[in-house]
């Protein structure tokens, strides 16, 4: 009953149209999940790749104090709100409906509810964003608040100085977003994972060339963020051609297909985004903790994000399309199965990530970002809070594999529950470890309320007997188990302590840490192998 409640409402909005097609479509049969997924796990690999470039950079020209303190709040409040209206809820509220779209109504309909959406929310972000505009010293305040009360007036002046030219970046992301879930629904999955790269490329530039000019200040990266959200949008566009979806934006709220999206999408502001409200609330708690510790928890995040997008971020994106067209479809065991595969992937590939990031901390902050502005101190700092975040990274990924479960199935309600009780939990351990592990306490807390989150997702797919694991779970939790296991042994013993990676030189640094990915990698991959573990066992469908 609970599952059907939005979705009845949402059919009084948009009466249920036979199918007209019940499309087939080609790219079920060309297209494995498992290429897909290399598809977009490859260019967001070179995205992340970049994205650390960029933190190099940024660590290198600015390093870690009150003025990347107060351009990381500047970024992070319209980062989270792209969040919210761009590849949180209005992706998961789009895609479904976009699909059904597909699969049932001829292409004039399609493209008029393309239109409608474009126009609707280019229209809310454009307020949203001027609102920011004006308003951005509260906004500040409200999410630094510890600087209110320490009267750090500089922080406070020079962070909303940056927001102003940040925040305009939501309503370009968000157009980004919205040609990217048109793409996605077609199966052209590399244009959208590759977007992302342009952000990285105007803030590296913005770092070496525009800062310069500016005398240092941080602010070019406040512009670098503004030039990223227009050169993303506009590189979308000549795609959106290729499919016959390049939108002529015209608001219409009152379409039933907008008014479906916004229907599904209003609860699912708050669930598909409950990470990032954690994030925020760290922020906020940190802000009231010693100087660099924003800092320090933005750069531990950072890495922490590199194998969540490389695999969580690909598989919700790769398997949403697939789990909305089997819903549409009605073809049950198909949607059970493309959720038992991700699962499968997200074990496979996250536990040896986990662990490797928990084991390697120390050394990949030192050879990523310390220098002169990032020192040993900064190293030992930060390694603390990646540890913590690594321990929540199998959690990470399983809420990126869960969550679409339910947004195929057009329910978006139960994700709000669950997401409520993961907040209360992440708030009720922020307090509890923020005193006795300072920044750290508050990477594990979101760690968690993490588990607390995918726990109940799982649970909640499994009651609605919409996911049934396929058999071999124990075969396969002891091979990859044994594996880890062996590869954590290994990293142990090669590793030096935290002392010799500070004080060696960058080259040695780089040279042992690459020796270290590659052997663990080396191992990790022998282990499966000779458990039984092959590649065509990746593929959608097959037990072990």
């Amino acid at each position: 009953m609970r599952d059907q409640c939005l979705s009845s409402r949402a059919d009084a909005i948009l009466p249920a149209r036979a199918p007209r097609y019940n499309r087939r479509f080609p790219e079920d049969r060309k297209l494995s999940l498992f290429k897909s997924l290399s598809t977009v796990g490859g260019h967001t690999l070179l995205s992340r790749i970049l994205g650390f470039v960029r933190d190099l950079v940024l660590a290198q020209v600015f390093g870690a104090n009150a003025f990347t303190d107060a351009f990381f709040v500047a970024f992070k409040i319209p980062n989270f709100l792209r969040r919210l209206f761009a590849e949180g809820a209005f992706a998961t509220a789009f895609v479904p409906v976009l699909t059904e779209y597909r699969t049932t109504r001829d292409h004039r309909e399609l493209k008029e509810f393309v239109d409608h959406v474009a126009g609707s929310l280019g229209l809310v972000t454009l307020v949203v964003s001027l609102l920011g505009v004006i308003a951005a010293p509260l906004f500040v305040s409200m999410f630094a608040f510890g600087w209110v009360l320490d009267a750090e007036t500089q922080k406070l002046a020079l962070a909303a100085e940056m927001l102003r030219l940040t925040f305009p970046y939501l309503f370009f992301i968000s157009l980004t977003a919205f040609a990217g879930g048109v793409l996605n629904a077609h199966d052209r999955f590399a244009v959208p994972a590759f977007t992302p790269v342009l952000l990285n490329l105007c803030l590296i530039a913005a770092a070496l060339w525009l800062a310069p000019a500016m005398d240092g200040s941080v602010v070019a990266l406040a512009w670098g963020v503004f030039v990223a959200g227009i050169t993303q949008f506009t590189f979308q566009l000549p795609f959106l051609a290729q499919v016959k979806l390049l939108p002529r934006p015209r608001p219409g709220f009152h379409d039933p297909g907008v008014r479906r999206v916004l229907v599904l999408m209003v609860p699912a502001l708050f669930a598909v985004s409950v990470t990032q409200i954690n994030l925020l609330l760290d922020t906020m708690l940190a802000s009231f903790l010693a100087s660099g510790s924003i800092s320090w928890l933005y750069y531990s995040d950072r890495l922490m994000e590199f194998p969540l997008g490389i695999l969580g971020v690909a598989l919700s994106t790769v398997i949403l399309p697939r789990l909305s067209r089997r819903q549409a479809q009605g073809r049950s065991a198909q949607f059970s199965q493309t959720l038992d595969w991700g699962v499968r992937m997200t074990v496979m590939f996250g536990l040896p990530a986990a662990v490797g990031l928990m084991l390697l901390a120390g050394p990949i902050m030192a050879t990523l970002f310390q220098s002169g502005e990032f020192d040993a101190t900064d190293v030992a700092m930060a390694r603390r809070s990646l540890m913590a975040y690594a321990l929540g990274l199998q959690a990470f990924l399983l809420i990126k594999v869960t969550a679409p479960g339910y947004y195929a199935r057009q329910d978006t309600r139960t994700p709000v529950r669950i997401g409520m009780i993961a907040m209360g939990v992440n708030m009720a351990f922020n307090l509890a470890l923020i005193v006795p592990l300072q920044h750290a306490g508050l990477a594990l807390a979101t760690s968690l309320a993490a588990y607390v989150n995918a726990y109940l997702l799982f649970r909640g797919l499994r009651r609605a007997d919409v996911f049934h694991p396929a058999p071999g779970w124990g075969a396969l939790l002891a091979r990859v188990g044994a594996a880890v296991v062996a590869m954590g042994m290994v990293l142990q013993w090669l590793s030096p302590d935290l002392a010799w990676w500070v004080s060696a030189a960058r080259v040695d640094r780089a040279v042992w840490l690459i020796g270290l990915i590659v052997a663990a990698g080396v191992v990790y991959f022998s282990g499966l192998f000779v458990a039984g573990i092959r590649l065509h066992d990746l593929r959608e469908g097959r037990g072990h």
